[in-house]
């Protein structure tokens, strides 16, 4: 098997499948309504909407810098209030998630394991390190939503 392909596993895995941390985001986020996703359960804490949003920049971010694009973190680091927060708004923001991972799979189908090798210049890791980082960066954020998913 092509190391690609076990990577596109992994990232269908986080997505929706059977990752080995038992949850995934499209399962915890399908039963969070729009006023829940925006809640704010501290002042200074992210709300699920937040994150989301934040998840589905890096990942966009990540597809072009593996991509071979130079592109520096904003100083929010994709971390943006929520303006609209409509139940349609929501919906809208769970198709986005689901696009960049359709857009992340049809990359990595078509990737030659030899790209794993190539370096992103603006943190000098390999496209594997960054992709790798990209699915811990799903998990890390998974765990949040789930805490912030819970009700008292």
């Amino acid at each position: 098997m092509k190391e690609t392909n076990r990577i596109e596993e992994l990232i269908e895995d986080i997505y929706d499948g059977e990752p080995w941390l038992d949850v995934t985001l499209a399962g915890t986020l399908k039963n969070i309504s729009a006023s829940d996703a925006a809640k704010k359960v501290a002042l200074h804490w992210n709300s699920i909407w937040e994150i989301v949003v934040h998840i589905i920049a890096w990942r966009q971010t990540q597809l072009k810098r593996v991509q071979g694009n130079f592109i520096p973190s904003p100083p929010d680091n994709y971390f943006e209030p929520v303006q609209d927060q409509s139940e349609l708004a929501w919906q809208n923001m769970l198709k986005q998630l689901k696009d960049s991972q359709q857009q992340w799979l049809d990359f990595l189908q078509k990737m030659n394991d030899d790209d794993l090798n190539k370096t992103y210049a603006g943190n000098h890791a390999s496209y594997y390190k960054n992709i790798h980082g990209l699915i811990q960066h799903d998990a890390y954020h998974l765990g949040q939503i789930v805490l912030l998913a819970k009700k008292p």
